[in-house]
């Protein structure tokens, strides 16, 4: 396994380019489902996840071409099976999102239950739920959801909380059902929004994604589509908190800032000095202000990064307290940080930081995504080296993130465990 070495005290400085978004690309990929028409996508990153995505559509018999980097064109005109194994969806929930196309386009599907994972159990049963309320006949057997259905139809239905992934696959669902499907207490996620661009273009009727309640026209049949996925919010939060934890000078570009409100908002509360365009941000770190924050579903301060503001926080002149309303156990990386020597007091979903002058590196090791990227952001801030390890977690959803910060002038490497 790799391991990442960050070497801390250098201010962070240039331009950085912001990838396509993993949580838009994954339900995009998997919207080709819902026709036998080509669908090309440009913008999609270089993942772990997305080529977990690409292996399992490649399984169910979708034909994956991949011209250039960042652009791939599926056709799903060949898919001549309808299961998704649990060898797939226990290291990558998102497959799970193929039980409403399959079910919708195919009248069957049979899809593992992905379980529990490290930031705490994210069940499906919205998911099951939504579909049944459709018409789909579900069963539970030996940890596989099976669902068949002639044909789907348009149902209201409201969600008990507001889940991306419920949102994503009930509107994939509802864009081959009978008639229209009303979401209520529907996710209002940027790529909510990016997935519904790509269903109306593939021919499907959705109005009000980005709201909490979204209407699904369903179509006959649906067409093939061209589009570009959306810049990734999360990765550029993440360099935002770079430039400014290091004290730095970040352009951070390629972005799309009006998905960033609530944390933009808190940055500037901190003390950060932000100058916002339509696509880009310039970020001057110097003199941080210690905030409250509590995560909440969209727009509010989002979960995925939680993390990387603790370690501004840890660094930052005050007392902070940060609330973590979304999921249970995600507190993980906290434990690292204060073998680092933040001043971290953990309370049920709140922890309570106190700055401290300057970190210091050690051997630390990642527990979830987000939080890998926080140890990075950690030893960038800490005096003498960060071995940070298990950071397979990393490439899952950052994209050549050490090639990014080295062009900015952080010391950091990757090298073989």
């Amino acid at each position: 396994m790799d391991k990442i070495i960050v070497t801390g005290g250098r201010r962070l400085q240039g331009e950085a380019a912001v990838s396509g978004s993993k949580n838009a690309a994954l339900p995009i990929l998997i919207a080709s489902l819902l026709t036998d028409e080509p669908c090309t996508f440009e913008g999609i990153p270089e993942l772990v996840d997305i080529k977990t995505a690409l292996k399992l559509l490649k399984g169910l018999g979708v034909k994956v071409e991949e011209e250039k980097p960042g652009s791939v064109t599926l056709q799903a005109r060949g898919v001549d099976k309808l299961e998704a194994s649990y060898e797939l969806v226990k290291t990558m929930r998102a497959s799970f999102l193929v039980l409403g196309p399959l079910v919708a386009r195919f009248g069957e599907a049979r899809v593992s239950t992905p379980g529990g994972c490290a930031i705490g159990a994210r069940p499906v049963n919205l998911h099951i739920k939504g579909l049944a309320e459709m018409g789909a006949e579900i069963d539970l057997v030996h940890g596989y959801v099976q669902a068949k259905a002639k044909k789907l139809k348009g149902a209201k239905i409201y969600l008990d909380a507001p889940s991306v992934g419920t949102t994503e696959n009930l509107m994939m669902a509802a864009a081959l059902a009978e008639g229209t499907t009303v979401i209520e207490n529907a996710a209002q996620e940027s790529e909510i929004q990016d997935l519904a661009a790509v269903l109306n273009k593939m021919g499907a009727g959705v109005a009000g994604a980005g709201t909490g309640t979204i209407h699904i026209e369903g179509a006959r049949k649906l067409g093939g589509v061209a589009h570009r996925v959306i810049p990734d919010r999360i990765e550029a939060g993440s360099l935002m908190v770079a430039g400014a934890a290091t004290g730095g000078d970040v352009l951070v570009r390629d972005m799309r800032p009006d998905h960033l409100d609530a944390f933009i908002l808190k940055l500037r509360e901190a003390g950060v000095e932000l100058s916002v365009e339509s696509d880009r941000v310039h970020v001057k770190g110097d003199g941080i202000k210690s905030v409250d924050i509590a995560t909440l579903p969209y727009p509010g301060f989002p979960t995925d990064l939680q993390a990387q503001m603790m370690v501004l926080m840890s660094v930052a002149d005050g007392v902070s307290v940060m609330t973590e309303n979304i999921f249970e156990n995600r507190f993980m990386h906290a434990l690292e940080l204060i073998r680092m020597g933040a001043d971290i007091r953990l309370e049920g979903n709140r922890a309570v930081v106190k700055g401290v002058a300057s970190l210091s590196g050690a051997p630390v090791m990642a527990t979830d995504l987000r939080a890998s990227m926080s140890l990075i952001l950690a030893g960038l801030v800490a005096k003498g080296e960060t071995e940070i390890s298990r950071v397979y977690h990393l490439d899952r959803g950052y994209e050549r993130v050490e090639k990014k910060l080295g062009a900015l002038g952080a010391e950091i490497k990757r090298v073989r465990a």
